[in-house]
């Protein structure tokens, strides 16, 4: 019996025509039958944020292609539930961002909330993001994207679980290998900016430091530092069972 190709549903938070959705995009057609479903502008650091205070409206671009202006987690739902409703997605790939999301960071992304909220439908999920602010080589980072759908493809994902991957911006024959990796710890330091109108009122920039990490072995944060892929496993559960027997001795 011919199987069809499975559906590949490909979202952002870099906008739908960022580069990076496009070579992402374009390169998982190898695998299947690709939609993309992502915001109609840049929506970085719009976390896991779904909108329900006002209307969201599609809008077809090409042949499945479509701009939503909402978060990349409005995206995936719409494209989940509304326009792929009567066909199964077999993968979601989020990416490929502008920038690392790592240690910290994961709670801010828009890019891996797409993977989450792809998780939290059912569906194998990955997010992939590349850790440069200029010059990005979408095209090597792309290359190991359709290796990570390949093998989710093939051998599914731990039960409310999806795949955080970090890449080096260097040329593929440079990177030193792929480590699986825990969530690292940034350290923040005075990221707002504060500056002035031309009427004289103060407004605010946040964001505009470079933090650093914590000395973490085995860290996603480390990986890339040392020109690894990381490939971290988030699970959607985040109780800290540790502290439980803890809190349970507290006079409530």
């Amino acid at each position: 019996m011919k199987h069809s190709p499975p559906i590949i549903l490909v979202c952002n938070d870099d906008g739908v025509r960022s580069e990076g959705i496009v070579v992402l995009a374009e390169t998982l057609r190898a695998l299947g039958t690709v939609y993309v479903v992502a915001p109609d502008r840049e929506r970085s650091a719009a976390s896991h944020a779904l909108t329900l205070a006002h209307p969201l409206r599609i809008e077809k671009l090409e042949n499945r292609v479509y701009a939503v202006d909402g978060t990349p987690t409005d995206c995936v739902n719409l494209a989940v539930n509304r326009i792929l409703r009567k066909k199964k997605v077999a993968l979601v790939a989020s990416g490929i961002n502008k920038g690392a999301n790592m240690g910290d960071d994961i709670t801010y992304s828009g890019t891996v909330s797409a993977a989450m909220e792809g998780t939290l439908l059912g569906i194998p999920s990955i997010a992939v993001s590349l850790a440069s602010r200029s010059r990005f080589r979408f095209g090597d980072a792309a290359a190991f994207a359709l290796i990570a759908a390949r093998r989710v493809l093939r051998h599914g994902l731990p039960k409310d679980t999806f795949l955080n991957i970090n890449l080096p911006n260097i040329p593929a024959e440079e990177v030193r290998g792929i480590r699986i990796t825990r969530q690292g710890k940034r350290i923040y330091g005075n990221g707002i900016v504060e500056k002035k109108d031309p009427r004289g009122r103060k407004y605010y920039w946040i964001g505009g430091d470079i933090p650093s990490r914590e000395d973490i072995p085995g860290s996603d944060l480390e990986a890339v530092e040392q020109g690894c892929i990381s490939v971290t496993p988030i699970h959607l559960d985040l109780t800290n069972y540790a502290s439980m027997r803890a809190l349970r001795r507290w006079k409530w």
